[in-house]
């Protein structure tokens, strides 16, 4: 039976009661959270030793911090504007310190990239799981509390609940737990502010031991803004956007990459001929340039803004329907959505339905919209507004009867968009609270193993997802094909595995999709440039037995299939240049490459400004933008923060700091006095605020 409990301490009271002294506690990733409950059980188990609490979970998200008094008169304002009353988890706090009580462990699956580098702690306590098998990993781990941020809403007299967010794992837990004869304690805590998603997304109040609705629970929803898209990430996003086939489907990821690719295949749709253009001068695939007739289905662990984007351009509509065998008629161009004097006999000579009606065959009738809600079954005979009508649809009267009383006008409970989490800005999150009834009904929001992985369900999977591109994102890549997305040769986790490698093994299983994965060709590493294409690697994310397409900067290499050999002059192609006569050397000295291959002149050319001439006709009619998809920071703040990097770079050469300090003084700079507002030093008054304000202004 459900409790109710308007108070997250008598929640707990209860938890500790039923489950006892030792809580394993599993929550979502990312923003699924039920922050102020975790800290306040953390908070009780760090008061009381013979309290033991392990956490398991992944992506534990903090608020942006600055690191100095520039940075915070910057910073503050716009974390207090776009986070509001977002609490952030204690837990996160103590990792950070090393201050994490002994009888309290944090597991994670999936690090916040790049933050726990340096921190023994969490590299110890990572745990290298398949967002597929983090479900079950987390009942090896003993998990026996459930707890997550939910949404609700009333509907038909009815309290409704949605996991939101976040039904990636847990749907697939609850059904392990059962499966498995386990118990845990499953908590929902309501958070208004989350939007209410459908699909697999609603959950029965049944499914919970409680449900919390204390109004702390209710807070700003945490929010990723969004990030400047560079040149380097525009040419990455136009190539990707040549790979994508009209009538497929498409996985992409959070970013400025993933930005790039929505923005690039809008482009596509809408400004075709300058599209068209510049991917013809970029030397890209001429095969998907045509703007999108059938649209787009998104098929991805992640619902990102660049999806929500793509919804709104009107591309990705492609709809999918819970049906093999009626996904496969639409995919022949047999079926359409529209529902016509042909549906009934191409159902019946597919065998789809019975030469004779039946009950399922009525129920899946109506199930799709292909007969109207109002028709039943009695007998041997459909009902309908008074009119009986027979069970054979293929004799012509009864197929008249059928069509002029029963069918429908569109096929229902069609699916644009399948996600397993979603995280984005604040104006993605506002855009889903006002979702038209009928687009929020084809956005699925369902469980990871549904997504990620064909096991179970593969005749229907392999139906929806047609043509897919599975789009990601790595750190490096070998000249033999690997790729390092998550970690580097020492051990350290940099982020995880995450759904990589789930999307990559069905790119291979799938007769029609491609993983690509997507890198920039070089990285800046203590001011000297490197490059992201190495000889090797000692540590793989991605195998080279499973190497797909890479795309840099500077073009496509189609991989699969290939010898050695050609992979390595494949990835040499796309290599910046200024790394390549390193490269070819080493993969001589390996006898990986003939003695005597040289790189084609044409290919010499992979440089920066090669890369921007390519997109110029672009930029010349403003098609790329910075923020494609808009910005949570000001015009104004977006100024200042390119100050503050100049600043930033100052005063890692004291030199530039000294010079910036003395132009400041001996040139008459004309600065907004709305910036130096905005960074409360248009009336400096001690000596510190003064060097700032000067150090500002010799930096503009």
């Amino acid at each position: 039976m459900t409790r109710h409990f308007s108070r997250i301490d008598d929640c707990l009271d209860d938890v500790i009661t039923r489950v006892g002294p030792r809580l394993t506690l599993g929550i979502p990733l990312g923003i699924g959270k039920p922050n102020p409950l975790v800290n306040a059980l953390y908070a009780r188990a760090k008061a009381n030793p013979g309290l033991k609490l392990k956490i398991l979970t992944a992506l534990s998200l903090e608020k942006p911090k600055a690191s100095s008094d520039m940075e915070s008169r910057f910073l503050d304002p716009f974390v207090a504007r776009v986070f509001g009353n977002y609490p952030d988890l204690d837990y996160v706090q103590d990792r950070h310190k090393g201050q994490l009580p002994s009888n309290i462990d944090v597991i994670e699956f999936f690090l916040k990239s790049g933050d726990y580098l340096r921190n023994d702690y969490a590299q110890q306590n990572y745990m290298n799981s398949n967002y597929t098998h983090a479900a079950r990993d987390m009942l090896i781990q003993g998990v026996n509390v459930l707890a997550q941020a939910v949404a609700v809403r009333e509907r038909g007299g009815r309290t409704e609940y949605s996991l939101s967010c976040n039904p990636d794992v847990t749907l697939d837990a609850l059904d392990l737990l059962k499966a498995k004869g386990q118990k845990a304690y499953v908590i929902l805590a309501v958070n208004q502010e989350l939007p209410f998603m459908e699909g697999g997304a609603i959950i029965d109040e049944s499914m919970a031991d409680a449900i919390v609705t204390d109004p702390a629970c209710t807070h700003t929803v945490f929010s990723a803004p969004n990030m400047k898209v560079t040149q380097a990430d525009y040419a990455i996003g136009m190539y990707v956007s040549t790979l994508v086939k009209d009538g497929g489907t498409l996985q992409i990821g959070i970013g400025s990459l993933g930005d790039a690719i929505a923005h690039a295949l809008i482009l596509r749709d809408r400004h075709n001929d300058a599209y068209a253009t510049a991917c013809r001068k970029m030397g890209a695939p001429e095969d998907n340039l045509a703007p999108f007739r059938q649209g787009l289905y998104g098929c991805s662990e992640m619902f990102v803004n660049g999806f929500m984007a793509l919804i709104d351009a009107g591309i990705l509509r492609r709809e999918v329907f819970d049906d093999s065998r009626l996904q496969q008629l639409l995919n022949a161009g047999k079926l359409s959505s529209t529902i016509d004097e042909n549906t009934i006999p191409t159902l019946l000579e597919a065998r789809v339905i019975n030469e004779t009606l039946n009950a399922d065959d009525v129920a899946f009738l109506k199930k799709f919209g292909i007969f109207k809600e109002e028709v039943t079954l009695h007998g041997n005979h459909l009902l309908i507004d008074g009119q009986q009508i027979g069970l054979t649809p293929g004799s012509t009267q009864v197929h008249s009867a059928i069509q002029q009383h029963c069918l429908g006008t569109r096929l229902k409970g069609g699916v644009f968009m399948h996600g397993g989490f979603f995280l984005g800005p604040r104006d993605f999150y506002e855009k889903l609270h006002k979702l038209t009834p009928e687009r929020r009904a084809g956005i699925n929001m369902t469980r990871i193993s549904y997504i990620n992985q064909l096991y179970g369900h593969e005749s229907l999977a392999a139906a929806q997802r047609k043509d897919t591109s599975f789009v990601n994102t790595c750190m490096m890549v070998t000249l033999l094909g690997a790729a390092v997305s998550d970690g580097l040769d020492s051990g350290k986790l940099v982020s995880g595995i995450g759904g990589q490698y789930n999307f990559v093994a069905q790119a291979h299983a799938l007769p029609d999709a491609r993983s690509i994965l997507m890198l920039r060709a070089t990285r800046q590493t203590n001011g000297e440039t490197a490059s992201n294409i190495v000889w090797n690697y000692a540590h793989n994310t991605i195998p080279r037995h499973l190497r797909d397409i890479v795309v840099t900067e500077y073009g496509i290499a189609d991989l699969r299939g290939q010898t050695d050999s050609e992979i390595i002059k494949r990835l040499l192609a796309i290599s910046d240049s200024r790394f390549q006569p390193e490269l070819l050397a080493q993969a001589r000295a390996a006898g990986k490459i003939e003695p005597s291959y040289e790189i084609p002149e044409a290919l010499q050319h992979n440089l920066p400004e090669t890369m921007k001439d390519r997109l110029a006709s672009l930029n010349k009619e403003n098609l790329l933008p910075d923020f494609p998809f808009g910005s949570d920071f000001t015009p104004e703040e977006l100024a200042i923060i390119r100050i503050l990097q100049r600043m930033k770079e100052s005063a890692e050469h004291p030199l530039q700091l000294v010079k910036a300090l003395v132009t400041s003084m001996t040139e008459d700079k004309d600065v907004p006095a709305a910036w130096l507002e905005r960074l409360q030093l248009d009336h400096p008054e001690s000596l510190k605020e003064k060097v700032l304000r000067q150090l500002f202004i010799g930096n503009v």
